[in-house]
This record gives structure tokens, C-alpha cells and sequence, in this order.
């Protein structure tokens, strides 16, 4: 949008150019031309939402995709092999104890 100086500056240039009996004309006719400019966009973008409004594509279902096995028959072969080697099993704790454990509130010495 123009600033008051710019439209200030574009009024004297205007009237300069051509002179204070035609520039009321002039401007007249500037004006006709936006508002007819205006109608022709307007009247084209109702015309171009009729059209797309009027005409619809018609709707397909689409054709249903073929099941296939998702997965390879070898898959399930595999599928019992570990992907990584088993840790080592840990060591199980003697069935006797070496030493019993502290029984009451006396410390066992070594």
C-alpha cells in the first residue's frame, strides 16, 4: 500500500503531467478501468469454482492388491537358530556352604 508521501508525490506528478482540466478525466477513466478489471477477476474465479463444483471426476474403487506371503518359506526356518550365541551359563552356588551363616548377634571370627 502507498504512504501518504508516496500518494502525495504521485498526485503532483499526475497533475503535472496532464494538467488540472483533464486530470479529473483522467482519473474518472482510471477508475472505470480498475473496477471493470476487478469484475472481469471476480466474474473468472466464480466461473472457474462453477466449473470445478460441475465436474466431479467419477470415483474409482481401488482394485484390491494380490495377498502375498509376507514373509519367505526359509524365514521360518531360520526363525529357531538364536540370532546370538548363548552367554555362559553362570556357576551354580555350592549345595553346601563352606561356612554357615552367623546365627544371633554374635559375629562369626575366621
Amino acid at each position: 500500500m502507498l504512504s501518504v508521501p508516496d500518494m502525495a508525490i504521485l498526485g503532483a506528478a499526475a497533475l503535472l503531467l496532464f494538467g488540472p482540466e483533464q486530470l479529473p478525466r483522467v482519473m474518472r477513466k482510471a477508475g472505470m478501468v480498475m473496477r471493470d478489471i476487478q469484475n472481469t477477476s471476480q466474474s473468472f474465479i466464480r466461473e472457474m469454482e462453477r466449473a470445478a463444483d460441475e465436474y466431479e471426476p467419477p470415483r474409482r474403487d481401488p482394485a484390491p492388491e494380490p495377498v502375498a506371503d509376507p514373509l519367505p518359506d526359509d524365514v521360518f526356518v531360520h526363525a529357531a537358530v538364536p540370532l546370538h550365541e548363548p552367554a555362559e551359563p553362570e556357576p551354580e552356588p555350592p549345595s553346601h556352604p563352606a561356612q554357615a551363616a552367623p546365627q544371633g548377634d554374635h559375629p562369626t571370627h575366621v
